[in-house]
């Protein structure tokens, strides 16, 4: 049974897409720390990231690179907090959280709820600068 971000990257769930190529898509996370919270996922399911082949793992990291790039321009943030926890969904993703200082990054906080048009919103101001 396919991943829920295999199903995404697939479009049998809809999602509010930043980028992707041929081996990465990254995507708004739908429960976000903070606007702009991006996920990047390489196109085939791997459950845990550093199973994945060396030369993958970097080119991953090179397009999450590009794409927090981009969200750091268009969010207002210090900085791009990369995290890669693993247990919620198995599928390898990377988290590109939007902070302005370390308690941004704690997942036990709440998540923002944001409207659809809030999300649109975020996607076009990162989308045009990736």
């Amino acid at each position: 049974m396919a991943t829920i971000f295999s199903r995404i990257i697939q479009g049998e769930i809809p999602c509010y897409k930043i980028a992707e190529n041929e081996r990465f898509f990254a995507f708004l996370d739908i429960n976000p720390l903070s606007k702009g919270h991006t996920l990047v996922v390489p196109k085939h399911e791997t459950d845990y990231i550093f199973n994945i082949e060396d030369e993958e793992l970097g080119q991953m990291m090179v397009f999450a690179k590009k794409v927090a790039q981009a969200v750091e321009k268009a969010m207002p943030c210090k900085r791009i907090a990369v995290a890669v926890i693993g247990l919620e969904v198995p599928h390898a993703h990377i988290h590109l959280v939007p902070i302005t200082n370390e308690g941004d990054l704690d997942f036990k906080k709440e998540h923002l709820k944001l409207t659809p048009e809030e999300f649109q919103e975020i996607q076009q101001k990162i989308t045009a600068l990736v």
